[in-house]
């Protein structure tokens, strides 16, 4: 229940709005787009990896699947060099006509058999190392999805009021893809990026240290070069996400209220605007994909330029026999290696951060204080009789508001105890407090002498049933969402309520009747139709007491008299709270609390309240006055 219009104000969430996906994908410069980053990513990280504990020995098998595809991977450049070198020599050799001359092509054949059987061995580890890491990774997001799940229905009302719903929608959704993506691709990206820049420099190294040092020239060039321009085109991404933002909400807010737009007129206005954000949006995406989409070619100039290093130096060495020409290819095959990793971990690098975010959005949901666990039942179950008492309750949602304070009320078995005030009055918090999503500071709140705060939730819970000017109805046929109170009700129980709720005419006439699926809106059919279902589904469930929060302000005067009369008798021997604006809906409550402020101002009854010409008397002239007149 929302307890928006009983408060002041609202604390503004701890979570930040998390922007959507910039920049390019997995593969591209991901260094050159804007990362959202953790504020503690070192304790961040190690809490995420020991997610990983009951997968330790699948980790392992990671570990060292990657590090064997990558030996394999780099040992295979060296090995057709062997073949060029055999292959080489002996075609030398025929031209020179040397005594014996051929071409040992039983060598090339072995090295070229070797050659497949190590990328075979090779695509096989590569396999083993997805295939494992997938499992792990949706494992491990599976079980954190689960414990996030559990941790949401342990966490107090208050939570849910303080923080937006699209902000932990989000973490459900955006948060936990982007950590098993991260997961399953970039952590192996990880282990084959550093075992190939390892591997690589030593087999350089082993060919020729000389062209290994005229390889690593480039480097520092290939560093500064990117660093230059991932810090321009990261101006240009962090406008192009700003405005990406504009035009989306833009697009959502037209969409939303198209109707309006076109009652007044505002077509062309609104295509106007679009076209302004759009083009400036066109503008920063060009210049962001323009400027980050020269570092390749650049690093490629750079990376030609080691290549002619490379190409020279081994023509001088070959000529001096200090290696074999088998080697040039090898080397010049390592040469290409050697950069692609450092781009790699850079890539890498960021989508990791942005990970780590995520898993701290996460986590900062799973510490938060939960609800104080519920004390054992102290008194045997028995049936309720209804008898409510508020004792001296004192309330606030922040400490330094007051809002309901030294409360107290006797409301006797089968009342019907109406509560009526202005706006913020602390109407609804009464009801959020005998729910118990909140529980009081000071006081207690009795039903038939107990204290409900020693009862457990589901017991206290079970009492009431609920009717709410904003309705929830789910996904599903219209029979589901009646029956949701009592799944177990018959068909004719659940016909019975729809027509003590006046809802079964408006049932029947839809094509599927009582089978007919809503949408996840319910916008198929009227706000009103959705208030009389949650009507039936309070008619259904057959609770002792009732709590009617302005359950009929969605439907129209003649249904609202019909639906009154059906309430009269289904609250005949109950207790309930109604809490209304329209007072007019209320003149035949056995009580009426007027509140205003968080204290009752006045009570009495209907007529009582107006002779003494107080605060409800004001209230109820000025709904009714103009009327009159």
């Amino acid at each position: 229940m929302s307890t928006n219009q009983d408060r002041s104000s609202q604390q503004n969430p701890p979570w930040g709005r998390r922007p959507g996906p910039m920049g390019f994908g997995r593969g591209g410069p991901g260094f050159a787009m804007p990362v959202e980053k953790a504020k503690n990513p070192r304790s961040t990280a190690v809490r995420l990896l020991q997610q990983f504990r009951p997968y330790r020995a699948r980790i392992t098998v990671v570990f060292f699947a990657a590090i064997l595809s990558t030996i394999f991977t780099i040992w295979s450049p060296k090995i057709l060099g062997d073949a060029t070198t055999v292959l080489f020599e002996g075609f030398i050799a025929k031209l020179r006509h040397m005594p014996g001359a051929h071409i040992d092509f039983t060598a090339i054949l072995r090295d070229l058999a070797f050659l497949a059987f190590l990328y075979l061995i090779s695509s096989g580890f590569s396999y083993l190392q997805q295939y494992v890491m997938a499992g792990v990774a949706q494992r491990m997001v599976f079980h954190l999805r689960e414990q996030l799940m559990e941790k949401l229905n342990r966490l107090p009302m208050r939570f849910f009021d303080n923080h937006p719903h699209g902000e932990v929608l989000s973490r459900f959704v955006n948060d936990f893809d982007n950590i098993s993506s991260t997961l399953q691709q970039s952590l192996t990206q990880l282990i084959t990026a550093i075992v190939t820049f390892v591997g690589v420099t030593v087999m350089m190294l082993t060919i020729s240290p000389l062209m290994t040092l005229a390889v690593a020239i480039t480097l520092p060039l290939s560093f500064i070069l990117t660093t230059v321009i991932a810090r321009r085109s990261q101006r240009y991404f962090l406008t192009r996400q700003r405005q990406l933002g504009e035009i989306n909400g833009h697009v959502e807010e037209m969409y939303t209220g198209h109707p309006i737009i076109k009652a007044y007129g505002h077509e062309e206005r609104a295509i106007e605007h679009f076209e302004a954000i759009n083009e400036r949006l066109y503008v920063s995406s060009w210049k962001a994909q323009f400027v980050t989409g020269i570092i390749f070619p650049l690093m490629n100039v750079i990376g030609n330029f080691g290549y002619v290093l490379v190409s020279v130096l081994g023509g001088v060495l070959v000529t001096r026999r200090a290696i074999q020409i088998g080697d040039i290819q090898a080397f010049i095959q390592y040469a290409r290696q050697f950069s692609q990793p450092i781009t790699q971990l850079a890539s890498i690098s960021n989508t990791i951060q942005s990970a780590l975010a995520s898993s701290e959005r996460i986590f900062e949901i799973l510490d938060e204080p939960e609800e104080p666990a519920d004390l054992a039942e102290t008194v045997p179950a028995s049936p309720t009789l209804g008898h409510v008492r508020f004792d001296r309750v004192s309330f606030r949602y922040t400490p330094d508001k007051p809002l309901i304070e030294d409360f107290s009320i006797d409301v006797k078995p089968g009342s019907t105890i109406a509560i009526v005030g202005p706006t913020g009055a602390g109407k609804t918090t009464l009801v959020n407090l005998l729910m118990r999503f909140y529980d009081v500071d000071r006081g207690a709140i009795t039903i038939d002498g107990q204290d409900i705060r020693e009862m457990p939730r589901d017991t206290l819970r079970q009492k009431f049933g609920m009717v709410l000017q904003d309705t929830w109805l789910f996904h599903g046929t219209i029979r589901d969402n009646i029956a949701y109170g009592r799944p177990n009700a018959t068909e004719a129980d659940i016909v019975r309520a729809a027509q003590s709720a006046h809802a079964d005419h408006f049932i029947r006439t839809l094509p599927d009747g009582y089978h007919t699926v809503l949408n996840e809106e319910a916008s198929n059919i009227s706000q009103g139709q959705r208030q009389l279902i949650t009507i039936a589904r309070a008619f259904l469930a057959d609770p002792p007491i009732l709590i009617l929060d302005e359950a009929t302000s969605n439907v129209d005067t003649r249904t609202e008299i019909a639906i009154q009369a059906a309430m009269r008798s289904l609250m005949q021997g109950r207790t309930s709270f109604v809490i209304a604006h329209r007072l007019s809906t209320i003149r035949e409550a056995d009580w009426i609390l007027v509140m205003n402020q968080g204290r009752i101002v006045e009570q009495g009854t209907h007529p009582d309240l107006l002779a003494a010409h107080g605060f409800y008397y004001d209230l109820y002239q000025s709904q009714f006055q103009k009327a009159v007149v």
